[in-house]
């Protein structure tokens, strides 16, 4: 079959390995394909080049022509080819007979034969909604499709959420009620073209790095766009930032209507477009009123003078846009902060014009896609109001059954309640995660444990919520599996597969399509099926019927034309020629009247604040080059390497006035359960703060991961939860005895065996290490010595009580070591009793080198590195370019400037994700001479 020329979405090159050969000829040379697709991360949505020779991929790179990111990519995005490793795949279905037996494989025939009777029954027993769906943010939207029919047209139920309910739902109430649609009215060329530009919780940085270089560059380019960044820690996004606003957690609604309330006083608004096209702005500005800077910026805990400014930064803008994450969303008053700052555009009149407007951030690759299918509880297909008559008879029509659920739909906080109850009997899971993502983990894995029946439809194997599966369905992924996602900006892509899913891996529609024709067996017999779907193109047909005709019309689009076009955004409806890069740049809104609202509403304080008993306030948030719960990242050793594990960081200040060493093991306790972690100072954090990463679960965590802690009080009206907030408490623990291990190999199967023998120590930590040599690393520590019996089923393991193994013993000190060398190279290594060289022999496993010194020091009773020297352990800054911060700050002292550094050393150079911390060390040094 012929290939698609370099300007299609597939390309024929030489095998990476033949092209060093200059000999066209080579018998040995290979070709390889480059198949155009988009990143499965974050809602930028990038397009990316899959570089594979139809078996395997290969590599990734980004495409220069995808309009989301024009070739850039972030280091999750640069690495996606080494995210690949099958043993941490669901390959095969996997079947449990019964409560506690454990499951076996089984065939697909005979998975969803026992799927759809247990639904089946369920349903004929207790009613539809007895039976609940709890979907991803990560599906396509074909997939998405398939599921909501599924619920809705054959099942008869509402209960059918996303985990996009934890990341966008708060968005889209705020979009809607101030708009009157969920439509992010901004495309990203809106970030370059910006005369001010305010980020509000957000660690754009971090969590969407490739728009962050965009803004970079625009800001470069521009020296005179101001930067207004709106968090409580000062994260690296604040190093572009011109007025850094370091509010109290969850006073962002307070800080909003205090800045509309200095540019009222100055006349910092457009008179003319709030009368033309808006309402209720008198009540908004009788609100205001009170909101005076004295009081905004006590409550706030920010200077009189910084509120000014930021108030004449937006106020004297000539264009003026905000982006926004999930320091807005996932707040018990979410709703009100977004329209809070939508209040902000509509009165300066921001809006729908270029460099301005109101644009969410989206936190998964098709959050956004989501919306637009109807996957959360309270949404039919097409935007449209699972509570609204017409809205349900439009959709039955369309869909030819007799009509919609009526009663209305769980949320996810309320899902999970449910289930837990009783309520909900039978639970299909799929491309999600709940046991680490879900706040209050001790109720969810309760809930997962006691429901009667437990499908987990999903790529990985290893996650936490897999333990609970009664039925764990094989999931085709990203590479695999064909479909479109809408990004951030509204733009719709072609996600193309590259290689055949792997075993007996399918893809989720298809999964959901063969339970839907076995149900209707029960529920639908002797009719058409509703389901007669061969190929994902088909759903997309059908789907997009449904959005004719409303405000997200993409009615003109299919597959084809995308391929054709390129990447679309909506809308996009029949007979157009392009999509839609701005939306209301005519004033008109989609509402009844064609106007805007100005919502009015008082600042609520966030649901648990600090008091005697729980001093410091949590905040969680994203690393730089993990992603939700690592399923997928945490199989490639290289995105550890800036940051290796779960660690608590309080400021300085706190550290020392609470006699806490940097490392120290410390109990973090809250309201809902508690966590055993190290602590470090941290000057982005503020005293009487704390941060948590959010990625951490109980697979690499012992413990329930860093939402045991989390809180599930939620908005009223968006239903998303309060992650980021919650008031903690913090003691240190004593835990004498403790555990090393480092082994290379195959480091999901080591992780796998060696998770469930840590579960009886106070504290157990998991990690990869390495870059061309991936290794498991495990700490552990503990009140007592493990077993002599433990310890001898560990060194079976790791292949360390056989062979050419260096062994010590110190029965008396506790002390015990073990290191396997083969062929002059570290392959493992156990240390137990006393860890103190665990960073030096870590340096000398990278090494790649087993020397004397090495032998002598294990078979000596020395527990510390020789010498007794404090060796840390170094974190890569530079992942694509493998260069540490000791190397960085080497070059700083040799006078190198962020130029120089990048060309001696690289880093920088790839996906730039490094640039922000590297201007930190560079900023230090420099305050540091002039001192």
């Amino acid at each position: 079959m012929p290939v698609q020329g370099i300007d299609g979405p597939e390309q024929v090159v030489p095998n990476a390995a033949c092209r060093q050969c200059a000999i066209n000829q080579c018998v040995l040379m290979t070709t390889s394909r480059t198949t155009a697709s988009t990143c499965c991360y974050c809602g930028v949505g990038c397009g990316v080049l899959i570089e594979h020779d139809d078996e395997k991929i290969l590599g990734v790179t980004g495409d220069p022509k995808h309009p989301a990111n024009l070739g850039r990519l972030c280091s999750k995005g640069s690495t996606l080819h080494k995210t690949g490793d099958l043993a941490a795949r669901a390959l095969y279905p996997e079947l449990r007979l019964g409560k506690g037996m454990a499951r076996s494989r089984t065939d697909w025939d005979t998975a969803m034969d026992h799927a759809a009777q247990v639904f089946g029954r369920t349903i004929a027993e207790h009613g539809p909604d007895s039976v609940a769906f709890y979907i991803s943010g990560q599906l396509l939207t074909e997939d998405y499709y398939a599921f909501n029919k599924l619920a809705r047209a054959l099942v008869g139920t509402n209960n059918i959420d996303s985990n996009s309910r934890l990341c966008m739902s708060s968005a889209v109430v705020g979009y809607k009620r101030s708009l009157g649609a969920d439509a992010p009215p901004c495309s990203y060329s809106d970030i370059e073209t910006s005369d001010c530009l305010l980020i509000a919780g957000s660690n754009m940085a971090f969590a969407h790095p490739v728009l962050f270089r965009r803004l970079e560059a625009a800001k470069e380019a521009n020296p005179d766009k101001r930067i207004i960044v709106i968090d409580p820690r000062r994260t690296d996004t604040c190093a572009i930032a011109d007025l850094h606003l370091a509010v109290q957690p969850g006073t962002d609604v307070a800080l909003f209507h205090g800045l509309l309330h200095i540019m009222l006083w100055e006349g910092w608004i457009d008179r003319a477009f709030i009368d033309a096209h808006t309402e209720g702005f008198d009540a908004l500005k009788s609100l205001v009123r009170d909101y005076s800077p004295a009081m905004v910026s006590e409550l706030c805990g920010i200077h009189p003078d910084d509120l000014q400014a930021a108030a004449r930064m937006i106020g004297s803008a000539p264009s003026f846009m905000s982006l926004w994450c999930m320091g807005l969303n996932q707040s018990s008053s979410g709703s009100a902060k977004n329209s809070a700052l939508i209040n902000l555009h509509l009165a300066t009149g921001q809006i729908g014009k270029p460099g301005s407007g109101p644009f969410s951030l989206t936190g998964q690759p098709n959050a956004m896609g989501g919306r637009e299918t109807g996957s959360l509880s309270n949404l039919l297909p097409g935007h449209r109001e699972a509570a609204n008559a017409e809205h349900q008879s439009e959709v039955a029509a369309y869909w030819g059954v007799e009509q919609m659920p009526l009663n209305p739909g769980l949320s996810a906080i309320e899902l999970f309640e449910a289930v837990r109850s009783g309520k909900i009997k039978a639970l299909w899971i799929a491309c999600t995660n709940p046991a680490q993502s879900m706040p209050n983990q001790t109720l969810v894995h309760e809930a997962l444990a006691n429901c009667p029946f437990v499908v987990v439809q999903e790529a990985f194997a290893t996650t936490e919520t897999c333990r609970y599966a009664d039925l764990l369905l094989p999931a085709a992924s990203w590479g695999e599996k064909e479909g479109t996602v809408t990004n951030s900006e509204r733009c719709i892509s072609h996600v193309r597969p590259a290689i055949p899913a792997p075993a007996e891996t399918r893809p989720d529609w298809a999964i959901v399509c063969d339970l839907a024709q076995r149900l209707e067996k029960q529920l639908r017999p002797g009719q058409p099926s509703l389901f007669d779907f061969s190929r994902p193109s088909e759903l997309f047909d059908e789907y997009k019927g449904l959005t004719a005709g409303r405000d997200l019309d993409y009615s003109g689009l299919s597959h084809a034309m995308i391929d054709e076009l390129g990447p679309q955004q909506w809308p996009f409806p029949a007979g157009a020629e392009r999509g839609t890069a701005r939306l209301y740049s005519d004033g008109q809104f989609p509402t009844p009247d064609g106007r805007a609202r100005f919502i009015a509403e008082q600042y609520q304080p966030p649901q648990e604040k600090r008091d005697a008993r729980f001093p410091l306030l949590l905040n969680t948030g994203r690393l730089r080059d993990q992603w939700h719960g690592m399923s997928r990242t945490g199989t490639a050793a290289q995105l550890f390497g800036h940051v290796e594990q779960a660690l608590i960081s309080l400021h300085p200040d706190e550290l020392r006035s609470r006699k806490l060493q940097d490392g120290q093991l410390v109990r973090v306790k809250s309201k809902r359960g508690s966590l055993i972690l190290p602590v470090q100072g941290d000057e982005q954090v503020r005293s009487g703060q704390a941060f948590i990463p959010m990625h951490w679960g109980d697979r690499f965590l012992k413990g329930l991961g860093v939402n045991v802690l989390t809180q599930p009080a939620y908005d009223p009206l968006s239903k998303q939860p309060e992650l980021k907030q919650a008031a903690i408490s913090l003691q240190p623990v004593a835990l004498p005895w403790e555990l090393f291990i480092l082994v290379e190999g195959r480091v999901q199967e080591q992780l796998s065996a060696l998770r469930p023998l840590c579960e009886d120590f106070d504290y157990a930590s998991f990690s990869l290490t390495g870059r061309e040599r991936s290794a498991l690393l495990v700490r552990v520590a503990h009140t007592e010595a493990a077993s002599v019996d433990w310890l001898s089923r560990v060194d079976a393991l790791l292949g360390l009580d056989s062979g050419p193994v260096v062994a010590y013993d110190d029965p008396r000190r506790a002390v015990g070591k073990r290191v396997r060398i083969e062929d002059g190279r570290i392959t493992a290594i156990r240390l137990t009793g006393e860890t103190a060289a665990r960073d030096w022999l870590r340096n000398v496993w990278n090494s790649g080198e087993a020397d004397a010194a090495l032998r002598q020091w294990f078979m000596a009773p020395l527990s510390s590195p020789p010498g007794g020297a404090t060796i840390s352990n170094d974190k890569t800054l530079c992942n694509c370019m493998n260069v540490s911060q000791s190397q960085i700050e080497a070059g700083i002292a040799r006078g190198l400037d962020l130029d120089g550094l990048k060309a001696e050393l690289g880093c920088g150079t790839e996906c730039g994700s490094c640039v922000p911390e590297v201007r930190q060390l560079l900023s230090k040094r420099v305050n540091f001479v002039e001192a």
